[in-house]
């Protein structure tokens, strides 16, 4: 704006204040990088007035920085034609519905939660006025039967602090049949997203970060969706999240600095929804070739398996098996995303079985034979730059058939991520009783020394034999004694217990919300629920932002494996204060066991030390000498 006149300057930056937004950091990178025809640009696709938002603000300036940096982006950045739903839309429908006093409520600790679920009820239910239907109405027409997703794009959302990641929703809409059934959909799309805003998970969170008095409005980004068609399937060929700065360093030779991507075939979901039921590929970027996995049986068994896709006809989003995708997709370089599976391609010759599908994803190709992973780190770098900070991004690509390919960046928010921090220096012998737990593999968050105040522990062997309809009740129980007795804020809590933490499947792990386990210091996976189930270290995903926004340490420990280590019998053996914390759960005091270390004699401790660069946790009784 400085080499504006001084009006065209003065109606840039109140431009800016009027759509883009009212927080200093972000109007100060705004201000830098988006030029008045890009907020003229804006205007054209703008419905209704206000604010566009955190995500959509982030979107555009990521996007503007790369084309500054280097003309080339002009080229390699795949157009993201989107529309913006203003903030203003969302207040209108609150009144216009008579939801305004109950959404009044939620910004009072004490009562942020009365009337909620009331709220939302009626947000599913609301009407908009005519001039913005015929807004939405001519936006629709624009798209045509194009795929579209709606995404949140909240004031306060991917600002610098506060990432709200996974606490609102976005919705894809297939946008197949006739005009009306494209239009209810769309509308669905907008109440859902609407009402994300009264969801529990979303309240609590603003209430934890002390921001519920904060002007929290929800606009909305409406985009093209990324892809093309193959037969009745709609995706993009690869999809997934690129960080700046790489907290998950599982060798030594690679580089914190130089950014780390979470990889999938088809739609991005997969990398930012933790699944359950499958994997996505890790890439450090300066050692792409690095896996986590050991050798070729390691990363054919975990392997993606599933892609996401929008299935045009059924009109809507689904998860189908790889190998039925990529029969369908003859028009995709399957050479670039997966490699020949020998022993079941010579298995498959040998018994004459025409079923065999002999491929599995590993992106080996793209990763070494294109241009992708140095084009990415050059993007990762340069957002990094501008920022100040580390950056968090999502992203798609597509090749064509020249081998070309375009990049569409469609997120990026800054990343409250530290350095690996000091490692300390273990003791130089810990005894076989004194030592809790070790682990080696799968560490994320700062290296550090903590001494563990409490330790809850759900007993692996004890878990594995509940019905579903207890593990919930686990998983409950789990979130009340994570918030007693002042939980989390006087004192360090460690979380240890089978399988995954915050699964959606109890026959995977604990099925707790992250709310409920959100003054936890230290979360640890141990991998005993089934012996073909391993952490995917939930890198780049909702969960994983979670984790980093909390400075939480997350660690997975393997029983069995070289180096790591279960001390169950302690554990079992030691004081239990469950019953005193949660009387009404005294019955499950077996199953659950909560130790204070403070009960396990005078002048004892109990430390943690993790050492991320070394892929290292030791837990261990000691004695206190301060």
């Amino acid at each position: 704006t400085a080499r504006l006149p001084p009006e065209a300057a003065e109606t840039t930056r109140r431009l800016m204040r009027m759509a883009v937004s009212r927080d200093e950091r972000v109007l100060e990178l705004a201000e830098k990088y988006i030029t008045l025809a890009d907020l003229l640009d804006i205007g054209k696709r703008m419905i209704g007035t206000g604010l566009i938002g955190g995500k959509s603000v982030g979107m555009l300036v990521a996007r503007a920085i790369l084309r500054r940096s280097n003309e080339r982006w002009n080229e390699l950045l795949e157009p993201h034609d989107s529309f913006f739903i203003g903030s203003d839309v969302f207040y209108t429908f609150l009144v216009r519905n008579g939801i305004w006093w109950l959404r009044q409520q939620q910004r009072d600790p004490e009562t942020f939660l009365h009337g909620a679920e009331r709220a939302r009820q009626r947000i599913l239910m609301g009407t908009f006025p005519d001039y913005i239907l015929r807004q939405f109405e001519n936006m629709l027409d624009y798209f045509g039967q194009s795929p579209i997703i709606v995404r949140s794009s909240s004031l306060l959302e991917d600002n610098f602090g506060n990432s709200f990641a996974g606490k609102y929703e976005s919705v894809f809409c297939a946008n197949q049949g006739p005009h009306q059934k494209r239009m209810e959909d769309f509308l669905s799309a907008v109440r859902t997203i609407y009402a994300s805003t009264m969801s529990e998970k979303a309240l609590r969170y603003r209430a934890q970060r002390g921001i519920l008095d904060r002007d929290e409005q929800m606009s909305l980004l409406v985009q093209r969706v990324s892809g093309a068609m193959y037969g009745n399937r709609f995706y993009p060929q690869i999809a997934g999240v690129g960080f700046s700065y790489n907290a998950y360093v599982w060798n030594e030779e690679i580089d914190p600095k130089a950014g780390v991507l979470r990889l999938v075939f088809g739609l991005g979901t997969r990398a930012v929804d933790r699944a359950d039921d499958d994997y996505t590929r890790v890439v450090a970027l300066n050692a792409p070739h690095r896996r986590p996995e050991s050798g070729i049986d390691e990363v054919r068994q975990y392997a993606q398996r599933r892609v996401d896709v929008l299935d045009l006809q059924a009109n809507q989003l689904v998860s189908d098996e790889f190998t039925d995708v990529a029969r369908e997709s003859p028009d995709v370089p399957l050479d670039l995303f997966a490699s020949y599976d020998e022993v079941a391609g010579r298995l498959a010759a040998e018994s004459g079985r025409k079923n065999v599908f002999p491929w599995f994803l590993t992106f080996d190709k793209l990763l070494s034979k294109t241009p992708f992973v140095s084009d990415m780190r050059e993007m990762l770098a340069t957002l990094e730059a501008a920022y100040g900070c580390p950056v968090d991004t999502e992203f798609t690509a597509n090749f064509a058939a020249d081998g070309t390919y375009r990049i569409n960046l469609v997120q990026c928010r800054p990343l409250p991520v530290t350095a690996t921090g000091t490692a300390a220096d273990l003791p130089e012998k810990i005894e076989a009783d004194d030592l809790v737990m070790e682990a080696r593999g799968a560490v994320i968050g700062e290296s550090r020394l903590s001494v563990v105040d409490r330790l809850i522990y759900v007993v692996p062997a004890l878990y594995g034999q509940l019905p579903v309809n207890e593990r919930y009740a686990i998983a409950r129980l789990i979130g009340q004694l994570t918030h007693v007795d002042g939980a989390g804020r006087s004192g360090t809590v460690m979380l240890m217990g089978p399988g995954r933490w915050g699964t959606t499947t109890p026959s995977l792990g604990i099925p707790v919300s992250f709310a409920e386990i959100n003054t936890v210091s230290i979360l640890c996976e141990i991998v005993a629920m089934r012996e073909d189930l391993v952490p995917d270290v939930s890198f780049g995903t909702h969960f994983f932002n979670e984790i980093v926004e909390m400075n939480m340490l997350y660690l997975a420990l393997f029983p069995g494996r070289e180096g790591n280590l279960l001390n169950d019998r302690l554990l079992r053996a030691a004081p239990n204060r469950l019953a005193s914390l949660v009387p009404s759960a005294a019955d499950r005091s077996e199953v659950v066991r909560v130790i204070d270390v403070a009960d396990l004699g005078k002048g004892r401790v109990l430390k943690l030390n993790a050492n991320t660069l070394k892929q290292k946790v030791v837990c261990y009784l000691d004695r206190d000498l301060r």
